[in-house]
């Protein structure tokens, strides 16, 4: 099946798809991104995210953002801004639903604690772990390892990397999805949007759930530019929003406004740099500067918000006693596997015992950063005794 021609030219069309690692013939009524987001929508990968940390553990509230919550937002958002600058919504789709499936347990203490027990064994990133998963870990096909996902789809997932680790992925794969980062060249649009859309969405969600949490307060959004403006221009189109039983009401309308705002702001910036550039493919996209961004009042707006969230937030006291405790058992779990690859499931525990150094090493990081946050506390309660959370 191939794209209609309401496409841009400098759009990944499908039909120029690049490919996918082992070929496979074309389906009749999906085109080859709508076929990424099938796969990535029912690999195990994906519904671990619903138990995998955003902020708020999973046993703190029913409604709080988890890492799948996040990427459905991600992807929403990514389709309204793709429609308006006609590029290719299904990949912008695909990409943002399988961003995040290399993230650890436990969000970003998990990743932290995780890195820091592979110092010395080529590291952890959840980036590119997000990659791993989508090209090796993922077991659903017979004829492959992973989900042989086509190489936009995998370019966009991989957002960071660091040369090294691109050396490493150009050695098996030249020219591919690290191949980039070596050139200095920008991946497509679609990529680009996906990386500014995860943004915007967490910087909304984390307000929302900041306040429901009661960590962070309207009185302290007031010192928040970029969110009071839309506050207090709803309080002033709606007065009985001031009303205490009113407050979540007023939150939601701003922040809607918030968002509704740094659309707009991204597909004016964006067709403006297009308009600028010019360019009439997707590798005229690529060595162009990058594109999808912020105009720069936005830009400096949505870092006073995340400035404000890194500081009132992400390091509440509360977080951080959690964030502690979680870590612990991130590194305690890989000590024990370490020592005792059998205690792992069967085929990490093979893949571990063939090797005492960075392969045993590697294969215990992949065990541990497939896990929800509740098997992760599971495990470390049946492997030391001890139960670090309630």
């Amino acid at each position: 099946m191939t794209q209609k021609s309401h496409l841009a030219p400098y759009a990944c069309d499908p039909a120029d798809t690049r490919g996918r690692r082992y070929p496979e013939g074309p389906a009749p009524t999906r085109t080859d991104y709508q076929r990424d987001r099938d796969r990535i929508v029912h690999s195990t990968a994906f519904r671990r995210l619903v138990y995998k940390t955003q902020v708020f553990l999973n046993h703190e509230g029913d409604l709080f953002r988890t890492r799948l919550t996040h990427s459905l937002e991600v992807a929403q958002l990514g389709r309204s801004i793709a429609r308006s600058l006609r590029i290719n919504e299904d990949l912008v789709e695909a990409i943002s639903l399988a961003h995040d499936l290399g993230h650890t347990p436990f969000g970003h203490a998990g990743q932290d604690a995780l890195q820091a027990c592979m110092s010395d064994d080529g590291g952890f990133e959840h980036n590119l772990q997000s990659l791993r998963v989508v090209d090796q870990l993922e077991e659903r096909y017979p004829q492959y390892d992973g989900l042989n996902l086509t190489f936009e789809t995998r370019e966009g997932i991989l957002k960071h990397c660091s040369r090294l680790h691109a050396q490493q992925l150009e050695i098996s794969e030249p020219g591919g999805v690290g191949a980039r980062f070596l050139r200095r060249e920008q991946p497509s649009l679609e990529a680009q949007l996906c990386n500014l859309a995860d943004e915007i969405a967490y910087n909304a969600h984390d307000i929302d759930d900041g306040v429901r949490s009661g960590l962070i307060t309207f009185a302290q959004l007031q010192d928040v530019p970029l969110f009071d403006r839309y506050r207090s221009a709803a309080q002033a189109e709606y007065p009985d929003l001031a009303q205490p039983l009113q407050q979540r009401r007023l939150l939601f309308e701003a922040i809607r406004r918030m968002l509704s705002a740094q659309v707009y702001d991204v597909i004016e910036t964006t067709q403006a740099g297009l308009d600028q550039y010019g360019p009439r493919s997707v590798q005229a996209v690529r060595q162009a500067p990058a594109l999808v961004m912020f105009g720069e009042d936005m830009r400096t707006r949505s870092s006073e918000l995340k400035q404000f969230l890194f500081k009132n937030l992400y390091r509440h006291p509360r977080v951080m006693e959690t964030t502690s405790r979680a870590q612990q058992v991130v590194k305690d779990l890989f000590a024990v596997y370490t020592a005792a690859p059998q205690e792992m499931k069967a085929a990490f525990a093979q893949q571990a015992l063939k090797d005492e150094g960075a392969q045993r090493a590697r294969a215990v990081a992949d065990f541990i950063a497939g896990m929800t946050d509740r098997f992760a506390t599971r495990e470390h309660e049946r492997l030391t005794g001890r139960r670090l959370f309630d």
